[in-house]
C-alpha cells in the first residue's frame, strides 16, 4: 500500500499540473483569451474588500442573487455587466478581483478586475473615499503581467495582452462624489472645463493601456446621472413630494459622452494601422430606456433603490440590520441609491453586446458625430 501511494501520488500531481497547463493553453488559443477591467464600483467585484475604506459591500443584502447568495463585494444584488461580458466571450462566468489572495493561475490568465468602488479619473476622487486610484490600478496591471509571465512566459503574456478585451468604466464619481459634492474642483473648473479635464485623463489612461500592450479597449460613458436616486435625493428641490430624473445632471452626462466618443474615435483613427480596436461603450441609452419605458422590461420602480428607503442607502447604509430590502429586486432598476440591479446590468450588457463584438473582432465602427 505504501508503495502504491509513493508512486501514484506524484503521477496524480503531474496529471493535475498537466490539466492546468492544457486549460491555460486552451484559454490562450481563444480569440479573446482574457477580460481585464479597470474603473469604479460598476465593475469592482470585490477589490475594496482588501483595502481600508468605508466604501465596501461584502455583507448582506449585497450578493443576494449571486451564487450561494454570497456578498462578494459587488455593489449590487448579483452579477455585474462585466460578468455577463466574461461569460459571453467564453473566458469565465465571473470576473474575480485582482486583490483576492485565493486567485490561482487559471483565474489570473483568463482575466481579473482591478477596479475599485468609489474611484474615478480625477486623482482627487479616490482620495475622498480612500480607494484605489486608476494610477494604482495600472500599477497592479503591470504587476499582473509579471505574475502571468512567470506561468506562461514573456511571449505568451504579450500575446495574451494583445488579444485580451480591456474594459474601462469610471467617471460618475468624479461628478457625483467629487465635483458636485466637494467645492475644491468647482473653485477651479466650470462644468465644461472639468469635463475636458476628465477627458484628458481618460485619453492618458487609454494611452497607458496601449503602451502596456492593450489593443482591444472599450471605454464606458456615463449613465444618466440625474436619474440616480442619490442625485435626486441630494439635489432635487422636490424630493419629498416627487421623485424623478434631474435633467441638469443627465445633460452633463450626455455632453461628456458625446465628447468622449469624439476623442475615442480620434484615438482609434490614429492607431488603427497598428491594430487598435478602441470603442466607446454606451451605457446611457439602455439605462434611460429602462427608466422611461420601464414596463417594457418588467420594472415597477425606477426612482428609488431596492435597499432601504432607496433614497440614500449604499455601502454600509444598505444592510440587513437597520434597513428593509424589497422582496423582488427584478422589479427595480436600482439595487441601492447608486447602483443598478443584476437585472438592469444584464440589460445593459445586452445593449452593449454589438459593441463588444466590434472590439473583439477588430471591425472598427467609428461613430458618427454629426
Amino acid at each position: 500500500m505504501q508503495f502504491y501511494y509513493k508512486h501514484c501520488l506524484p503521477l496524480f500531481l503531474l496529471f493535475l499540473h498537466l490539466l492546468c497547463y492544457i486549460s491555460i493553453v486552451q484559454a490562450l488559443n481563444k480569440n479573446v483569451p482574457a477580460l481585464l477591467v479597470f474603473g469604479d464600483s460598476t465593475v469592482d467585484p470585490g477589490n475594496n474588500n482588501h483595502i481600508s475604506t468605508v466604501f465596501k459591500c461584502n455583507f448582506p443584502p449585497y450578493g443576494r442573487e449571486f451564487v450561494n447568495h454570497t456578498p462578494t463585494g459587488r455593489f449590487t444584488d448579483g452579477r455585474l455587466s462585466t460578468d455577463f461580458v466574461a461569460s459571453y466571450i467564453g473566458v469565465k462566468q465571473f470576473v474575480p478581483a485582482y486583490l483576492d489572495p485565493t486567485l490561482d493561475t487559471q483565474e489570473l490568465v483568463t482575466g481579473v478586475s482591478f477596479a475599485s468602488g468609489g474611484s474615478g479619473f480625477d486623482p482627487l476622487t479616490p482620495t475622498l473615499s480612500n480607494v484605489i486610484p486608476l494610477s494604482k490600478q495600472l500599477e497592479y496591471f503591470r504587476e499582473y503581467k509579471k505574475r502571468v509571465e512567470s506561468s506562461i512566459g514573456k511571449q505568451g503574456t504579450e500575446n495574451l495582452i494583445n488579444n485580451a478585451l480591456f474594459v474601462v468604466s469610471a467617471g460618475t464619481n468624479d461628478f457625483v462624489v467629487n465635483y458636485y459634492s466637494v467645492p475644491i474642483r468647482r473653485q477651479i473648473y466650470t462644468i465644461s472645463s472639468y469635463q475636458q479635464f476628465l477627458l484628458q485623463k481618460v485619453k492618458a489612461f487609454v494611452q497607458d493601456l496601449w503602451e502596456e500592450g492593450a489593443r482591444k479597449i472599450g471605454v464606458a460613458g456615463l449613465p444618466p446621472m440625474g436619474c440616480l436616486p442619490i442625485v435626486d435625493t441630494l439635489y432635487s428641490n422636490n424630493t419629498i413630494i416627487q421623485h424623478g430624473c434631474i435633467e441638469k445632471y443627465s445633460s452633463v452626462a450626455r455632453d461628456y459622452n458625446q465628447i468622449l466618443q469624439i476623442e475615442l474615435n480620434s484615438m482609434q483613427l490614429s492607431l488603427a494601422n497598428q491594430g487598435a480596436s478602441i470603442q466607446y461603450v454606451d451605457i446611457y441609452g439602455s439605462l434611460i430606456d429602462m427608466i422611461q419605458d420601464h414596463e417594457k422590461y418588467g420594472f415597477a420602480e425606477v426612482n428609488v433603490g431596492c435597499c432601504g428607503s432607496g433614497y440614500i442607502e449604499t455601502s454600509y447604509l444598505c444592510n440587513n440590520l437597520t434597513t428593509n430590502v424589497c422582496t423582488d429586486a427584478s422589479k427595480y432598476v436600482f439595487w441601492d441609491a447608486i447602483h443598478p440591479t443584476e437585472k438592469a446590468y444584464s440589460i445593459v450588457f445586452e445593449s452593449i453586446r454589438p459593441t463588444i463584438d466590434v472590439i473583439v473582432n477588430g471591425k472598427v465602427d467609428l461613430i458618427s458625430n454629426g
